[in-house]
């Protein structure tokens, strides 16, 4: 069980002091009334979080405590205040705030479960329909903090906590003068994304303790339905539109109107039925976002030009009647060209990718020509589930490997073809420019080996290290139509190491994902 105080996803490590003078102790009894029992976490803002006992109604609390009180804990303080009086069963409840001057604390509500960031952690991404259910709960939880004329500001995967009873809350209100009605519900769809996905899209978070999502080279987060497979395509539609601030965000009581809607058909699995996006604003009336128009538009121009060239080729047909073609027996299918062992589009796996088990047997270190081949061996640190072992590059003067060579890679053998989803990288220190390659097989553990591969080996995505603020990288790509045996993560672009003459990174973990 994990509970967070305020505070966004920044890591706890690089946040403000940590309570030392005047810290609670196990039994303590504050305010002659709540009994501190357990020391849970720290947030990201050095708040200690514990689980605590109200000893007069004898049920159990959260208690976030800070040092000092005063003047630094009036932020904090007053938003428990204004959060206490909305009373709705998607937000945690706020029983009391205290100021002692030398600390201050906000008593609430202890959910007993998870956080959202928590169970995607453990389980990985969430299956349409419960990503569905949680974020309109959200949705319905910020309809009513928005109604009294407040706002959340602090809408994000550790503050949605899951009950252990199915109920989905909202905690830790945190909103500040740059908060603002339409961020909470954008922020929906930032929880949205999440929970599809196990990535966080708002780059305004910063350096955060959760996975950053795949960015193309503008800095845009891929849609869902790129990194896996069986996401609706007007859920993903959705989420895109809610993350894009191009689209007029709806209010949040439009949103909840319209999750509601998508909540009640996943209940039923009429996920095909469900029909285009409608936000029921608070007139009454439907209307669609502001990127449905041209996207109708566009359909409608696309539908008078598949009738033109049917006409055109029908025409043509009745002209050929009778006439031999040489050609009637030549089919070109959607997969010319595909990479041997893809299967037909019929067969697209579906459900949620898993993590490929992968041993020190099935991946070994690729040196790009130039290279002297001194680290073959240590592709097994990547793979051995321990991110405190990794394999360690040597250090270069720039950051293209000194001009020597193109790169190094990890090269991934598996027993047998099998669809992909994605391959996850971490590294020492953010920066690297990594990318992914397949091919047909490998050609052998050598430097002439290592060179035929780089030569044959398909590119599938791009990565640009100045686009690579974090230490985590998702690299997609895979077709899903097709099946995959020999994969290569390849380093391109080293970062600046502070702690070496130049330029060098460490790659700690690699986790393939597939179905």
């Amino acid at each position: 069980m994990t509970q967070v105080g305020e505070g966004h996803e920044t890591a706890a490590d690089e946040a403000g002091p940590v309570l030392t003078f005047g810290a609670p102790t196990v039994g303590e009894i504050l305010a002659e009334r709540y009994q501190l029992e357990q020391h849970v976490n720290n947030d990201s803002a050095g708040r200690q979080v514990w689980r605590g006992i109200d000893v007069v109604l004898r049920r159990p609390v959260a208690v976030v405590l800070r040092h000092p009180g005063g003047d630094s804990a009036a932020e904090m303080l007053q938003a428990a205040v204004a959060a206490s009086r909305v009373l709705h069963p998607n937000l945690v409840g706020v029983y009391d705030a205290i100021d002692e001057e030398q600390r201050a604390y906000v008593v609430r509500e202890w959910v007993e479960g998870e956080s959202l960031r928590d169970l995607i952690a453990a389980e990985g991404p969430l299956d349409p329909a419960r990503a569905i259910a949680i974020a309109h709960s959200v949705a319905d939880a910020l309809t009513a903090v928005h109604a009294t004329g407040m706002v959340h500001g602090n809408v994000h995967p550790g503050t949605t906590l899951i009950g252990d009873d199915g109920r989905v809350v909202l905690a830790d209100a945190r909103a500040d003068e740059a908060d603002s009605v339409e961020a909470d519900v954008r922020a929906v769809g930032g929880v949205l994304y999440f929970a599809l996905t196990g990535h966080w899209p708002h780059t305004e978070v910063g350096r955060s303790a959760l996975p950053d999502a795949t960015r193309d080279s503008a800095g845009n987060p891929a849609a869902p339905r790129q990194i896996r497979a069986g996401v609706p395509a007007y859920l993903d539609d959705l989420t895109m539109d809610l993350l894009d601030r191009r689209v007029a965000a709806p209010a949040a009581e439009a949103l909840t109107a319209e999750l509601g809607r998508l909540d009640a058909a996943a209940e039923d699995e009429e996920f095909e039925d469900v029909g285009p996006l409608r936000f029921v604003q608070s007139g009454g009336t439907a209307t669609e976002p502001a990127r449905s128009a041209p996207k109708i538009l566009l359909g409608v121009g696309a539908l008078v030009i598949i009738a033109i060239v049917g006409l055109v080729f029908g025409i043509q047909a009745i002209n050929r009647s009778g006439k031999p073609d040489a050609s009637s027996t030549s089919t070109v299918g959607a997969n010319a060209g595909a990479q041997p062992g893809a299967d037909d589009p019929s067969d697209a796996p579906q459900g949620n990718p898993v993590k490929i088990p992968l041993t020190a047997d099935m991946v070994r270190i690729v040196d790009a020509p130039g290279g002297q081949r001194k680290d073959t061996g240590e592709a097994k640190y990547t793979v051995d589930g321990d991110p405190d072992t990794a394999w360690e590059m040597s250090w270069y003067g720039s950051a293209n490997f000194g001009g020597l060579k193109d790169g190094m890679g990890v090269l991934i053998k598996l027993p047998e073809a099998r669809a992909l989803s994605d391959v996850r990288v971490v590294t020492s220190a953010p920066g690297a420019a990594i990318d992914i390659r397949t091919g047909k097989s490998d050609p052998g553990d050598s430097t002439q080996g290592d060179k035929k591969i780089l030569k044959e080996y398909t590119k599938l995505s791009d990565s640009d290290s100045d686009a690579n603020t974090g230490d985590h990288q998702t690299l997609t790509g895979f077709d899903p139509n097709q099946k995959y045996q020999y994969v290569l993560v390849f380093v391109t672009k080293l970062p600046k190491n502070d702690d070496t003459p130049g330029y060098q990174v460490d790659v700690n973990e690699i986790e393939l994902y597939g179905y």
